[in-house]
Protein backbone atom coordinates (compact mmCIF):
# COMPACT_ATOMS: atom_id res chain seq x y z
CA UNK A 1 0.00 0.00 0.00
CA UNK A 2 1.32 3.42 -0.96
CA UNK A 3 0.54 6.82 0.49
CA UNK A 4 1.84 10.32 -0.17
CA UNK A 5 1.56 13.29 2.16
CA UNK A 6 3.49 16.49 2.84
CA UNK A 7 5.06 18.03 5.91
CA UNK A 8 3.87 21.47 7.02
CA UNK A 9 6.68 23.09 5.03
CA UNK A 10 5.72 21.28 1.84
CA UNK A 11 8.32 18.48 1.77
CA UNK A 12 6.73 15.43 0.08
CA UNK A 13 6.69 12.26 2.15
CA UNK A 14 6.31 8.99 0.23
CA UNK A 15 5.40 5.85 2.17
CA UNK A 16 4.95 2.26 1.04
CA UNK A 17 3.94 -0.46 3.47
CA UNK A 18 5.28 -3.96 2.78
CA UNK A 19 3.32 -6.71 4.55
CA UNK A 20 5.48 -9.33 6.23
CA UNK A 21 8.58 -7.13 6.43
CA UNK A 22 10.05 -6.08 9.80
CA UNK A 23 12.54 -3.51 8.52
CA UNK A 24 11.99 0.07 7.45
CA UNK A 25 14.21 2.23 5.27
CA UNK A 26 13.95 6.02 5.39
CA UNK A 27 15.70 8.06 2.72
CA UNK A 28 16.25 11.80 2.34
CA UNK A 29 16.61 12.59 -1.36
CA UNK A 30 18.13 15.89 -2.44
CA UNK A 31 17.47 16.59 -6.11
CA UNK A 32 20.98 17.76 -6.89
CA UNK A 33 24.01 15.82 -8.08
CA UNK A 34 27.15 16.24 -10.13
CA UNK A 35 25.45 17.63 -13.25
CA UNK A 36 24.17 20.67 -11.30
CA UNK A 37 27.65 21.71 -10.17
CA UNK A 38 29.83 24.37 -11.69
CA UNK A 39 32.90 22.78 -13.34
CA UNK A 40 35.23 24.53 -10.91
CA UNK A 41 33.31 22.96 -8.00
CA UNK A 42 32.82 19.52 -9.54
CA UNK A 43 32.54 16.88 -6.81
CA UNK A 44 31.11 19.08 -4.07
CA UNK A 45 27.82 17.14 -3.85
CA UNK A 46 29.73 13.93 -3.17
CA UNK A 47 32.11 15.75 -0.81
CA UNK A 48 29.19 17.09 1.21
CA UNK A 49 27.68 13.61 1.38
CA UNK A 50 30.83 12.49 3.21
CA UNK A 51 30.91 15.52 5.50
CA UNK A 52 27.44 14.85 6.92
CA UNK A 53 28.85 11.87 8.83
CA UNK A 54 31.74 13.72 10.51
CA UNK A 55 29.93 15.03 13.57
CA UNK A 56 26.99 17.21 14.61
CA UNK A 57 26.08 19.56 17.43
CA UNK A 58 24.73 16.53 19.29
CA UNK A 59 26.96 13.62 18.24
CA UNK A 60 30.59 13.06 17.34
CA UNK A 61 31.48 10.94 14.33
CA UNK A 62 32.10 8.00 16.64
CA UNK A 63 28.82 8.51 18.50
CA UNK A 64 26.91 8.46 15.20
CA UNK A 65 28.53 5.09 14.44
CA UNK A 66 27.86 3.72 17.94
CA UNK A 67 24.24 4.89 17.99
CA UNK A 68 23.35 3.27 14.66
CA UNK A 69 25.25 0.06 15.42
CA UNK A 70 23.45 -0.23 18.75
CA UNK A 71 20.19 -0.39 16.80
CA UNK A 72 21.55 -3.12 14.52
CA UNK A 73 20.91 -0.72 11.65
CA UNK A 74 22.67 0.73 8.64
CA UNK A 75 23.14 4.40 7.79
CA UNK A 76 24.76 5.49 4.55
CA UNK A 77 24.55 7.81 1.56
CA UNK A 78 25.24 7.90 -2.17
CA UNK A 79 25.60 10.56 -4.84
CA UNK A 80 24.66 10.27 -8.51
CA UNK A 81 24.67 12.68 -11.41
CA UNK A 82 21.19 13.99 -10.54
CA UNK A 83 20.61 13.38 -6.83
CA UNK A 84 22.16 12.80 -3.41
CA UNK A 85 20.57 10.38 -0.96
CA UNK A 86 20.98 9.83 2.79
CA UNK A 87 19.24 6.80 4.25
CA UNK A 88 18.89 4.65 7.33
CA UNK A 89 17.60 1.08 7.57
CA UNK A 90 16.51 -0.47 10.90
CA UNK A 91 13.93 -2.75 12.42
CA UNK A 92 10.64 -0.91 12.69
CA UNK A 93 10.93 -1.00 16.51
CA UNK A 94 13.73 1.58 16.27
CA UNK A 95 12.36 3.90 13.59
CA UNK A 96 12.05 6.87 15.96
CA UNK A 97 15.70 6.61 17.03
CA UNK A 98 16.80 6.10 13.42
CA UNK A 99 14.99 9.19 12.15
CA UNK A 100 16.52 11.19 15.00
CA UNK A 101 20.04 10.14 13.90
CA UNK A 102 19.29 10.78 10.22
CA UNK A 103 17.81 14.22 10.88
CA UNK A 104 20.72 15.08 13.19
CA UNK A 105 23.33 14.58 10.49
CA UNK A 106 21.13 16.32 7.91
CA UNK A 107 20.26 19.43 9.92
CA UNK A 108 22.98 19.80 12.59
CA UNK A 109 26.32 18.79 11.04
CA UNK A 110 29.23 21.04 12.02
CA UNK A 111 31.57 20.83 8.99
CA UNK A 112 34.69 21.56 11.03
CA UNK A 113 37.75 22.77 9.16
CA UNK A 114 39.90 19.89 10.42
CA UNK A 115 37.31 17.37 9.21
CA UNK A 116 37.21 19.03 5.79
CA UNK A 117 40.97 18.67 5.49
CA UNK A 118 40.92 15.02 6.51
CA UNK A 119 38.02 14.20 4.19
CA UNK A 120 39.86 15.66 1.21
CA UNK A 121 42.56 13.04 1.78
CA UNK A 122 39.98 10.25 1.98
CA UNK A 123 38.17 11.29 -1.19
CA UNK A 124 41.42 11.75 -3.09
CA UNK A 125 42.25 8.15 -2.14
CA UNK A 126 38.82 7.12 -3.42
CA UNK A 127 39.51 9.00 -6.64
CA UNK A 128 42.86 7.25 -7.07
CA UNK A 129 41.16 3.89 -6.54
CA UNK A 130 38.84 4.69 -9.46
CA UNK A 131 41.80 5.73 -11.59
CA UNK A 132 43.42 2.37 -10.78
CA UNK A 133 40.20 0.49 -11.61
CA UNK A 134 39.84 0.70 -15.40
CA UNK A 135 36.33 -0.75 -15.57
CA UNK A 136 35.19 2.19 -13.38
CA UNK A 137 37.42 4.85 -14.94
CA UNK A 138 36.32 4.18 -18.50
CA UNK A 139 32.69 5.02 -17.69
CA UNK A 140 33.71 8.48 -16.46
CA UNK A 141 35.84 8.96 -19.57
CA UNK A 142 32.97 7.79 -21.77
CA UNK A 143 30.50 10.23 -20.22
CA UNK A 144 32.92 13.12 -20.64
CA UNK A 145 33.53 12.11 -24.25
CA UNK A 146 29.85 12.07 -25.15
CA UNK A 147 28.69 15.11 -23.13
CA UNK A 148 31.73 17.30 -22.64
CA UNK A 149 33.34 18.65 -19.48
CA UNK A 150 30.22 20.03 -17.78
CA UNK A 151 26.75 18.80 -16.82
CA UNK A 152 26.36 15.05 -17.25
CA UNK A 153 29.91 14.80 -18.53
CA UNK A 154 31.41 15.61 -15.11
CA UNK A 155 32.42 12.75 -12.78
CA UNK A 156 30.46 12.32 -9.54
CA UNK A 157 33.63 12.20 -7.42
CA UNK A 158 35.03 15.35 -8.96
CA UNK A 159 38.65 15.91 -9.89
CA UNK A 160 41.75 16.26 -7.75
CA UNK A 161 42.18 19.93 -8.67
CA UNK A 162 38.58 20.77 -7.69
CA UNK A 163 38.47 18.70 -4.50
CA UNK A 164 41.55 20.46 -3.15
CA UNK A 165 39.79 23.85 -3.42
CA UNK A 166 36.71 23.04 -1.30
CA UNK A 167 36.20 25.23 1.77
CA UNK A 168 33.66 25.45 4.56
CA UNK A 169 31.96 28.46 2.86
CA UNK A 170 31.66 26.36 -0.32
CA UNK A 171 29.84 23.65 1.64
CA UNK A 172 27.56 26.14 3.38
CA UNK A 173 26.77 27.83 0.06
CA UNK A 174 25.84 24.49 -1.53
CA UNK A 175 23.56 23.63 1.40
CA UNK A 176 21.99 27.08 1.42
CA UNK A 177 21.24 26.91 -2.29
CA UNK A 178 20.03 23.33 -2.66
CA UNK A 179 19.18 21.67 0.67
CA UNK A 180 15.77 23.25 1.17
CA UNK A 181 12.13 22.32 0.98
CA UNK A 182 11.96 22.66 -2.82
CA UNK A 183 14.87 20.31 -3.27
CA UNK A 184 14.07 17.48 -0.83
CA UNK A 185 11.74 14.50 -0.78
CA UNK A 186 11.51 11.86 1.95
CA UNK A 187 10.89 8.24 1.03
CA UNK A 188 9.98 5.44 3.47
CA UNK A 189 9.33 1.77 2.77
CA UNK A 190 8.93 -1.42 4.77
CA UNK A 191 6.89 -1.83 7.95
CA UNK A 192 5.46 1.68 7.74
CA UNK A 193 2.91 3.17 10.10
CA UNK A 194 1.18 5.83 7.98
CA UNK A 195 0.23 7.85 11.08
CA UNK A 196 3.46 7.59 13.04
CA UNK A 197 6.00 8.35 10.29
CA UNK A 198 4.71 11.84 9.31
CA UNK A 199 4.65 12.86 12.98
CA UNK A 200 8.26 11.76 13.50
CA UNK A 201 9.39 13.45 10.28
CA UNK A 202 7.53 16.67 11.07
CA UNK A 203 9.39 16.92 14.37
CA UNK A 204 12.75 16.46 12.62
CA UNK A 205 12.32 18.12 9.22
CA UNK A 206 9.27 20.36 9.54
CA UNK A 207 11.38 23.47 10.20
CA UNK A 208 13.63 23.04 7.19
CA UNK A 209 13.87 26.35 5.30
CA UNK A 210 13.00 26.99 1.68
CA UNK A 211 15.60 26.57 -1.03
CA UNK A 212 16.23 27.14 -4.70
CA UNK A 213 14.94 24.59 -7.17
CA UNK A 214 17.99 23.13 -8.97
CA UNK A 215 18.37 24.19 -12.58
CA UNK A 216 19.66 21.70 -15.12
CA UNK A 217 22.97 22.54 -16.72
CA UNK A 218 22.32 22.03 -20.41
CA UNK A 219 24.58 19.56 -22.14
CA UNK A 220 26.25 19.93 -25.46
CA UNK A 221 24.91 17.56 -28.08
CA UNK A 222 25.78 13.86 -27.94
CA UNK A 223 29.20 13.36 -29.54
CA UNK A 224 29.73 10.17 -31.51
CA UNK A 225 33.51 10.29 -31.67
CA UNK A 226 36.32 7.80 -31.13
CA UNK A 227 38.56 8.61 -28.14
CA UNK A 228 41.56 6.53 -27.07
CA UNK A 229 43.26 6.90 -23.68
CA UNK A 230 46.58 5.11 -23.68
CA UNK A 231 47.42 3.38 -20.42
CA UNK A 232 49.72 0.52 -19.50
CA UNK A 233 47.14 -2.17 -18.78
CA UNK A 234 46.95 -5.89 -19.46
CA UNK A 235 43.58 -5.49 -21.25
CA UNK A 236 41.89 -2.91 -23.42
CA UNK A 237 38.64 -1.58 -21.94
CA UNK A 238 35.86 -0.40 -24.25
CA UNK A 239 32.70 1.67 -23.88
CA UNK A 240 30.60 2.38 -26.94
CA UNK A 241 27.08 3.63 -27.40
CA UNK A 242 24.46 5.90 -28.92
CA UNK A 243 22.22 8.60 -27.49
CA UNK A 244 19.33 7.16 -25.50
CA UNK A 245 16.18 8.56 -23.90
CA UNK A 246 15.13 10.55 -20.85
CA UNK A 247 13.71 8.84 -17.76
CA UNK A 248 10.09 9.77 -18.46
CA UNK A 249 10.13 9.01 -22.18
CA UNK A 250 7.11 6.88 -23.14
CA UNK A 251 9.46 4.59 -25.08
CA UNK A 252 11.33 3.49 -21.95
CA UNK A 253 9.66 0.07 -21.79
CA UNK A 254 10.50 -1.12 -25.32
CA UNK A 255 13.99 0.33 -24.85
CA UNK A 256 14.37 -1.78 -21.69
CA UNK A 257 13.47 -4.81 -23.80
CA UNK A 258 16.10 -3.93 -26.39
CA UNK A 259 18.74 -3.49 -23.67
CA UNK A 260 17.77 -6.81 -22.08
CA UNK A 261 17.98 -8.72 -25.36
CA UNK A 262 21.28 -7.15 -26.43
CA UNK A 263 23.33 -7.25 -23.27
CA UNK A 264 21.55 -7.68 -19.94
CA UNK A 265 22.29 -11.08 -18.44
CA UNK A 266 24.15 -14.22 -19.43
CA UNK A 267 21.55 -15.22 -22.04
CA UNK A 268 21.84 -11.91 -23.89
CA UNK A 269 23.07 -11.78 -27.47
CA UNK A 270 26.38 -10.08 -26.72
CA UNK A 271 27.25 -12.42 -23.84
CA UNK A 272 26.38 -15.52 -25.83
CA UNK A 273 28.01 -14.43 -29.08
CA UNK A 274 31.09 -12.44 -28.04
CA UNK A 275 31.98 -14.36 -24.87
CA UNK A 276 30.50 -17.86 -25.10
CA UNK A 277 30.70 -18.55 -28.85
CA UNK A 278 33.84 -16.59 -29.74
CA UNK A 279 35.67 -16.54 -26.41
CA UNK A 280 36.87 -12.98 -27.01
CA UNK A 281 36.02 -11.42 -23.63
CA UNK A 282 35.32 -12.32 -20.02
CA UNK A 283 32.78 -9.58 -19.20
CA UNK A 284 30.39 -7.83 -21.57
CA UNK A 285 27.11 -6.06 -20.88
CA UNK A 286 24.87 -3.28 -22.15
CA UNK A 287 23.38 -0.47 -20.06
CA UNK A 288 20.63 2.11 -20.42
CA UNK A 289 21.35 5.26 -18.40
CA UNK A 290 18.54 7.84 -18.45
CA UNK A 291 18.28 11.31 -16.93
CA UNK A 292 15.86 14.25 -16.85
CA UNK A 293 16.40 15.26 -20.46
CA UNK A 294 18.57 12.69 -22.21
CA UNK A 295 20.29 9.33 -21.86
CA UNK A 296 22.76 6.87 -23.33
CA UNK A 297 22.51 3.28 -24.48
CA UNK A 298 25.96 1.76 -24.10
CA UNK A 299 28.05 -1.39 -24.02
CA UNK A 300 31.08 -2.15 -21.85
CA UNK A 301 33.66 -4.88 -22.29
CA UNK A 302 37.37 -5.60 -21.89
CA UNK A 303 39.59 -7.78 -24.04
CA UNK A 304 43.21 -8.65 -24.79
CA UNK A 305 45.22 -5.94 -26.52
CA UNK A 306 45.44 -7.71 -29.86
CA UNK A 307 41.67 -8.26 -30.04
CA UNK A 308 40.11 -4.86 -29.31
CA UNK A 309 39.54 -3.87 -32.95
CA UNK A 310 37.90 -7.21 -33.77
CA UNK A 311 35.75 -7.07 -30.63
CA UNK A 312 34.59 -3.52 -31.36
CA UNK A 313 33.67 -4.43 -34.94
CA UNK A 314 31.75 -7.52 -33.86
CA UNK A 315 29.81 -5.62 -31.18
CA UNK A 316 28.75 -2.92 -33.63
CA UNK A 317 27.85 -5.52 -36.25
CA UNK A 318 25.75 -7.47 -33.74
CA UNK A 319 23.86 -4.35 -32.67
CA UNK A 320 23.30 -3.04 -36.18
CA UNK A 321 21.72 -6.37 -37.16
CA UNK A 322 19.35 -6.42 -34.22
CA UNK A 323 16.29 -4.85 -35.84
CA UNK A 324 15.94 -7.40 -38.61
CA UNK A 325 16.84 -10.43 -36.51
CA UNK A 326 14.72 -9.80 -33.39
CA UNK A 327 12.27 -12.59 -32.66
CA UNK A 328 9.04 -12.92 -30.72
CA UNK A 329 10.62 -15.58 -28.50
CA UNK A 330 13.36 -13.13 -27.48
CA UNK A 331 10.74 -10.53 -26.58
CA UNK A 332 8.81 -13.10 -24.54
CA UNK A 333 11.98 -14.15 -22.71
CA UNK A 334 12.79 -10.49 -22.00
CA UNK A 335 9.31 -10.04 -20.49
CA UNK A 336 9.93 -12.82 -18.00
CA UNK A 337 13.42 -11.54 -17.23
CA UNK A 338 12.30 -7.95 -16.65
CA UNK A 339 9.39 -9.01 -14.44
CA UNK A 340 11.66 -11.25 -12.39
CA UNK A 341 14.31 -8.56 -12.04
CA UNK A 342 11.68 -6.06 -10.92
CA UNK A 343 10.18 -8.25 -8.22
CA UNK A 344 13.57 -9.29 -6.86
CA UNK A 345 14.71 -5.66 -6.69
CA UNK A 346 11.56 -4.70 -4.78
CA UNK A 347 11.75 -7.47 -2.18
CA UNK A 348 13.76 -5.30 0.23
CA UNK A 349 12.62 -2.14 2.00
CA UNK A 350 15.68 -0.30 0.65
CA UNK A 351 14.79 -1.30 -2.90
CA UNK A 352 11.24 -0.03 -2.46
CA UNK A 353 12.47 3.19 -0.87
CA UNK A 354 14.66 3.84 -3.90
CA UNK A 355 11.91 2.95 -6.33
CA UNK A 356 9.20 5.25 -5.01
CA UNK A 357 11.63 8.16 -4.61
CA UNK A 358 12.86 7.90 -8.20
CA UNK A 359 9.28 7.68 -9.44
CA UNK A 360 8.43 10.91 -7.65
CA UNK A 361 11.53 12.67 -9.00
CA UNK A 362 11.16 11.61 -12.62
CA UNK A 363 7.46 10.89 -13.12
CA UNK A 364 5.75 12.87 -10.38
CA UNK A 365 3.53 9.91 -9.55
CA UNK A 366 3.53 6.38 -8.12
CA UNK A 367 3.54 3.24 -10.27
CA UNK A 368 2.68 0.06 -8.37
CA UNK A 369 4.60 -3.14 -9.19
CA UNK A 370 1.45 -4.58 -10.78
CA UNK A 371 1.07 -1.50 -13.00
CA UNK A 372 4.71 -1.76 -14.10
CA UNK A 373 4.25 -5.45 -14.89
CA UNK A 374 1.17 -4.66 -16.99
CA UNK A 375 3.20 -2.12 -18.96
CA UNK A 376 5.92 -4.72 -19.50
CA UNK A 377 3.42 -7.33 -20.64
CA UNK A 378 1.97 -4.96 -23.28
CA UNK A 379 5.20 -4.65 -25.25
CA UNK A 380 5.24 -6.34 -28.66
CA UNK A 381 7.99 -7.25 -31.10
CA UNK A 382 7.35 -4.32 -33.46
CA UNK A 383 7.77 -1.75 -30.67
CA UNK A 384 11.23 -3.11 -29.88
CA UNK A 385 12.13 -3.11 -33.58
CA UNK A 386 11.00 0.52 -33.79
CA UNK A 387 13.39 1.45 -30.98
CA UNK A 388 16.25 -0.26 -32.78
CA UNK A 389 15.36 1.61 -35.98
CA UNK A 390 15.08 4.99 -34.24
CA UNK A 391 18.20 4.79 -32.07
CA UNK A 392 20.62 2.39 -33.71
CA UNK A 393 20.08 2.32 -37.49
CA UNK A 394 22.47 4.70 -39.25
CA UNK A 395 23.58 6.22 -35.94
CA UNK A 396 27.23 6.97 -35.29
CA UNK A 397 28.60 5.16 -32.24
CA UNK A 398 30.63 6.95 -29.61
CA UNK A 399 33.65 4.80 -28.76
CA UNK A 400 35.93 5.25 -25.74
CA UNK A 401 38.99 3.03 -25.39
CA UNK A 402 41.30 2.73 -22.37
CA UNK A 403 44.55 0.77 -22.46
CA UNK A 404 47.28 -0.20 -24.93
CA UNK A 405 45.39 0.85 -28.06
CA UNK A 406 46.01 2.91 -31.18
CA UNK A 407 43.36 5.35 -32.40
CA UNK A 408 44.44 4.92 -36.01
CA UNK A 409 43.38 1.25 -35.92
CA UNK A 410 39.82 2.27 -34.98
CA UNK A 411 39.41 5.04 -37.54
CA UNK A 412 36.05 4.80 -39.29
CA UNK A 413 34.88 1.85 -37.19
CA UNK A 414 31.85 3.67 -35.73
Amino acid sequence: MFRKTCLSNGIPVLMENMPGVRSITVGIWVKVGARFEKPEKNGISHFLEHMFFKGTKNRSQKEIAIDIDSLGGDINAFTSRESTTYYVKVLNDFVSEAIDILSDIFTASLFREEDIGNEKKIILEELRMVEDTPDDLIHDLFFEDIWGDQGLGMPVLGREETINTFTRPDIQKHIGKYYGTKDVIISCAGKVDFKEIPILLEKSFGKLRKGTKPALHSNSGFKGNINVYKKDLSDVHLCLGVEGISQNDVRRYPFLFLNTIIGSGISSRLFQEIRENMGLVYTIYSFLSSYHDTGVFGIYTATAGERYVDVTERIIQEIRNIKESLTTSEVDKAKSQLKGNLMLALESSSGRMNNIARQEIYYGRYYSPSEIIKNIEKIQLQEVRDIAADFIDNKKFAVTVLGPADESELRGIN
